[in-house]
């Protein structure tokens, strides 16, 4: 049962926060601001909620939903890393695929994707790509991806018509930005430059444009080799280092102190197969969720809502279940 009086207590720093959003002092705060302009929209999607379920429009769960406590990273840029897994060359062309998709679908939501780095294959497929999603809520979407991926399919140089398994590996971090403070002293950086090079070992340009940055106290690395501008790429392979400093830090603290991530938001083993894609059956199962779509033609093309509404349906409900054990328990 919903309890009215809280709702319309959290709802009563509505007002206020709109207040705030145009008030000078936290404009020219940039930090400040992005933390109002987080609480103002919590706050406008619970409004909107509750006034759709006061006029019968809405049901209970989507006001509990509107209630959970929202994850300030889930309107950031997200970061995309796929890589090659066994399969060889299909797998590299698996890798493509996937690449393609979810550029696709990141169209459809009028989003912006940018390649940082890219090893591609004379087939065109691609031994490893990272690239970048920037739109409102691009992580918060994109996140339930991190794991293992596999395709089934007959690929074309396979004269016997035998189905080969392969497979390939996508990790989802949320892009850093000034809230995190994260810096990075010169000296825990090594720098590398080199030349761009395109499917196999072709220079794209003869100069040292290029750069990999390894974070020495982590041994994390970024590269970024998209730009021709040598300092814009060490402005973009900065910005992706800070975000994999940035995800590293989250889950170690996650870690320590013992938080339970049972739902499947930005989860754990990213060897874990989460989903396979079965060409010659057209189908799509997501073994995380028992989720299975006769409609792969449609969603590697890019019509991946289907899947991700799902997977986000499925967290709002075990997070639901967990505030609920929460309640009882306290």
């Amino acid at each position: 049962m919903l309890d009215a009086g809280r709702i319309e207590g959290v709802l009563a720093r509505l007002a206020p926060v709109e207040a705030e959003l145009g008030d000078s002092a936290v404009i020219a705060d940039r930090k400040r601001y992005l933390a109002v302009l987080a609480e103002y929209r919590f706050l406008k999607k619970l409004d909107y909620a509750w006034c759709a379920y006061q006029l019968g429009e809405a049901t209970e769960k989507e006001v509990a939903a509107a209630l959970l406590e929202p994850d300030p990273l889930d309107e950031r840029n997200a970061v995309l890393e796929i890589r090659a897994g066994t399969g060889g060359e299909e797998a590299a062309l698996f890798a493509g695929d996937l690449f393609r998709m979810y550029s696709r679908y990141a169209e459809s939501r009028g989003w912006k994707t940018s390649v940082m780095h890219s090893s591609a294959t004379s087939l065109d497929g691609y031994k490893e790509i990272v690239f970048t999603v920037a739109g409102e809520d691009a992580y918060g979407t994109l996140r339930f991806e991190s794991g293992g991926h596999r395709v089934q399919r007959v690929p074309e140089t396979e004269a016997q018509g035998r189905i080969h398994t392969s497979a390939a590996t996508v990790v989802v971090f949320p892009e850093a930005n000034e809230q995190d403070e994260i810096e990075i002293p010169e000296k825990d950086i090594r720098i590398d430059l080199f030349c761009a090079g395109g499917a196999g070992g072709q220079h794209v340009n003869k100069t040292e444009s290029a750069v990999r940055m390894t974070h020495l106290p982590t041994g994390l690395v970024a590269v970024c080799q998209d730009e021709r501008s040598q300092i814009r790429n060490r402005e973009k392979c900065l910005a992706t280092l800070k975000a994999r400093v940035l995800d590293l830090r989250r889950r170690e603290e996650e870690a320590k102190t013992g938080a339970d991530r049972m739902t499947l938001r930005g989860s754990g083993d990213r060897s874990e197969k989460i989903r396979t894609y079965n060409f010659p059956q057209n189908r799509v199962t997501d073994h995380r969720i028992g989720l299975t779509l006769y409609s792969l033609d449609r969603i590697i093309d890019g019509a991946m809502a289907p899947l991700l509404d799902a997977l986000r349906e499925n967290d709002v409900d075990e997070r639901l279940k967990a505030a609920v054990s929460a309640g009882r328990q306290a």
